[in-house]
């Protein structure tokens, strides 16, 4: 694939009281936000406006009122312009069985505008990338889901495009085939410096994966944030230890000692086989560190971590929805 070079100080979509409405229900409701270059993902669950906002960015339906520009381009008048800008992966299957990684990505490649020869070019460069070279000729039908995926990703950027919409990129695969594909992701804008906007509804795939994230919820803008801030370090310090011949439940032993000396803890199921639950307490400094060390030392049992947690964007959700009850209680 061919670097492309974005300006890294633009804003890469925008919307302004963005809202969409059908007869009954609201899909949007005065969305507004700015998205800048490189990953940012898109979350909110089933019904919060994910994919009637994408649909509205790529011209393909009209907003109800407000206004939206995607690379500096209003999408209530240059549609077509955008979409020859923009590569779109779908979330539902959408491929022929009957023809080949390569005649599919060749044929949405001429569709995009390009030459014969560059579409078979570009076609060859993008199935390399996205790891299908050496299955482009079999056809698609005997594909497994994660090559299906793959070949979705690939038409999607055999144009060269500056924005890529994901749309549930992961849906269906294994651990391994999600974590190809969250590299893959990552590289689209690292290595070629095309913007990406990437849905999921697993929460922990875009903590990893993107740089921004934009949280939505029944069409309304709940948080639009940097990955860094929604994942912030908390004062709450796990440890997890192995049993021991002497401590065969090494994890209340430590318990023990350490409420022996005054701290408050408790635990939360999650250990690794052959250790004990994870513990929780209160970090107040270095001081709390020492402590843990030496009980675990004094113990004779083996440490298999010791980290301060942090924040998870699902945090956001529980917090609405905390203060939709609160106003409900409230209004009681």
């Amino acid at each position: 694939m061919v670097r492309i070079t974005t300006v890294e100080d633009v804003t890469v979509i925008a919307t302004e009281s963005l809202s969409k409405r059908f007869p009954r229900v609201t899909a949007l409701d005065r969305l507004s936000v700015d998205i800048g270059p490189g990953v940012t993902g898109l979350v909110g669950a089933n019904g919060a406006g994910k994919s009637t906002l994408i649909k509205i960015l790529l011209g393909l339906s009209p907003a109800t009122e407000g206004r939206a520009e995607v690379l500096g381009l209003d999408v209530a008048g240059k549609g077509a312009a955008i979409r020859e800008r923009v590569g779109y992966m779908p979330e539902h299957d959408c491929l022929p069985p009957d023809v080949s990684a390569t005649e599919f990505v060749v044929h949405m490649a001429r569709m995009s505008g390009l030459p014969p020869a560059a579409a078979r070019e570009r076609t060859a460069d993008t199935l390399r990338h996205v790891g299908l070279y050496e299955e482009r000729y079999r056809p698609i039908g005997g594909y497994s889901t994660g090559m299906k995926q793959r070949v979705k990703l690939a038409q999607a950027l055999v144009h060269d495009p500056q924005l890529v919409f994901l749309d549930e990129p992961t849906n269906g695969l294994d651990p391994v085939g999600r974590d190809e594909m969250l590299g893959l992701i990552r590289r689209i804008h690292t290595d070629f410096g095309i913007s990406v906007l990437v849905t999921s509804h697993l929460l922990g795939e875009l903590e990893r994966t993107c740089d921004h994230v934009v949280v939505i919820d029944g069409g309304k803008l709940l948080r639009s944030s940097s990955t860094t801030d929604f994942t912030q370090t908390t004062t709450t310090l796990a440890i997890e230890v192995t049993d021991s011949d002497t401590h065969p439940d090494g994890t209340r032993a430590v318990r023990e000692a350490l409420h022996a000396r005054g701290v408050d803890t408790h635990a939360e199921a999650g250990g690794l086989p052959g250790a004990g639950h994870i513990l929780l307490l209160t970090a107040t400094g270095d001081e709390t560190y020492d402590l843990v060390r030496d009980v675990v030392a004094d113990l004779g049992l083996g440490l298999v971590r010791m980290e301060q947690r942090r924040h998870h964007i699902s945090e956001v959700f529980t917090s609405s929805d905390e203060q939709r009850k609160e106003a409900v209680g409230h209004g009681g």
